[in-house]
């Protein structure tokens, strides 16, 4: 916020109509934090993954809420693995951390990776994704 008080002043600290009402949603937005939402145990759970070069993250969402979230910095061997790998890799540390909550009922996975969207119809695994 002192940032954009600072840059405010410099263009003449004049403010008209246009922009407070540019000003007033990035406010809104720089202002308030992300909630997360309480689990309802009676309704499905989904998770978004995602996996990038260097890093990856996953949030479990119930109706459009997110409930927890976690990202990681990849490091190691699995800085090495193909795209694919480490979108599974982010699918499977997700489904480790929040076994808890995904285990009694079904859930959605939503991903990036097309491949990773036919899973259920691969045949063959390699020992990596067996682990």
């Amino acid at each position: 916020m002192k940032l954009l008080r600072k840059m405010w002043a410099l263009n003449g600290g004049g403010r008209g109509e246009g922009q407070e009402h540019a000003f007033a949603p990035l406010k809104e937005k720089l202002t308030r934090a992300p909630i997360l939402a309480l689990p309802n145990f009676a309704k499905s759970f989904e998770i978004e993954c995602d996996a990038s070069n260097v890093g990856i993250r996953v949030v479990l969402i119930q109706d459009g809420h997110p409930i927890a979230y976690f990202s990681e910095k990849l490091n190691g061997v699995v800085l090495s693995y193909s795209t694919y790998d480490k979108e599974l890799y982010a699918l499977v540390r997700a489904l480790q951390t929040w076994q808890h909550y995904l285990l009694p009922k079904e859930f959605v996975i939503h991903s990036d990776h097309e491949s990773l969207k036919h899973l259920k119809g691969q045949g063959k695994l390699n020992k990596r994704h067996t682990k």
